[in-house]
């Protein structure tokens, strides 16, 4: 999957640092990320090329990532404004993965510059990833949102959807957001009758994946279908959904998404019973 890098893991821990020549400078705006285009038209990571304001987000090995929020200055014609959400197809894993992680912090410093309780501008703590209000003393730490998938199974078949008013059209499996009072097995059981109404039974764990893209925390789930397999489709929600035998499946594991690498555990009768 996505977060499975092939070099080194994720150091996540907030350092108080500034970018040198050669860090990772991750530069983000109207959902687009500055990447450099070399003679070969192939897509690398911006780097420093001299001492620039940055703040410090996490760490890939080697590599040093900074947030550099300078989106006016005046680029040249070998650095490209990409989207975010379409560099699964475009680039690396490792890539990728930095790119979102740092999208989710992005995010989260933007939504934050002032408290939310008394409205007064945030401070940065020197010593943890952390925004605090100087006046109330108002404490926020990075926001996580937790969101299933779901594999729901009727022996030999999975029921693949896709999904309605989206740009992304391809076959995925059911998910949805965790909501207060809740807990992940019980939000597999509402989703599925929500969306394609359906029962479940056996809904057990089998793998979670961070997906900074939209700062989630996704949950895979196995269910086995419980009674009658009518669909009644959402249509706010889902264009389609459909049962679909083991040896015909019509989507294949990407090495990105956890949909697809359950899609796959499905396909080769590896699922958790």
């Amino acid at each position: 999957m996505l977060q499975d890098l092939t070099y080194g893991i994720l150091d996540n821990q907030y350092k108080n640092l500034s970018p040198e020549v050669g860090d990772v400078a991750l530069c983000f705006r109207d959902g687009q990320v500055l990447l450099h285009r070399d003679a070969n038209d192939r897509l690398t990571l911006t780097r420093f090329s001299s001492p620039a304001p940055g703040r410090y987000l996490f760490s890939l090995q080697e590599n040093r990532y900074f947030l550099y929020s300078d989106d006016t200055a005046d680029w040249e014609s070998d650095f490209s404004w990409e989207p975010v959400r379409q560099l699964r197809q475009l680039q690396s894993k490792d890539i990728c993965f930095a790119i979102m992680t740092g999208w989710h912090l992005y995010n989260w410093y933007e939504s934050n510059r002032f408290c939310g309780k008394c409205g007064t501008v945030t401070v940065h703590d020197n010593l943890q990833r952390m925004l605090s209000c100087p006046h109330c003393k108002n404490m926020i730490f990075p926001r996580i949102n937790p969101a299933v998938i779901i594999a729901v199974t009727d022996g030999d078949r999975l029921l693949l959807s896709k999904y309605a008013g989206r740009a992304y059209t391809r076959y995925a499996l059911l998910a949805g957001f965790t909501e207060i009072g809740e807990t992940p097995e019980q939000t597999v059981a509402r989703e599925v009758m929500e969306e394609v109404g359906l029962k479940v039974k056996n809904i057990r764990y089998y793998k979670s994946q961070p997906w900074g893209v939209d700062g989630n925390l996704l949950l895979g789930f196995f269910c086995d279908l419980d009674g009658d397999s009518t669909i009644h489709l959402d249509e706010t929600e889902l264009s389609m959904a459909a049962f679909y035998p083991r040896d015909a499946l019509p989507a294949k594991d990407d090495g990105i998404s956890l949909t697809r690498e359950m899609i796959r555990v499905f396909e080769e009768g590896r699922e958790p019973k």
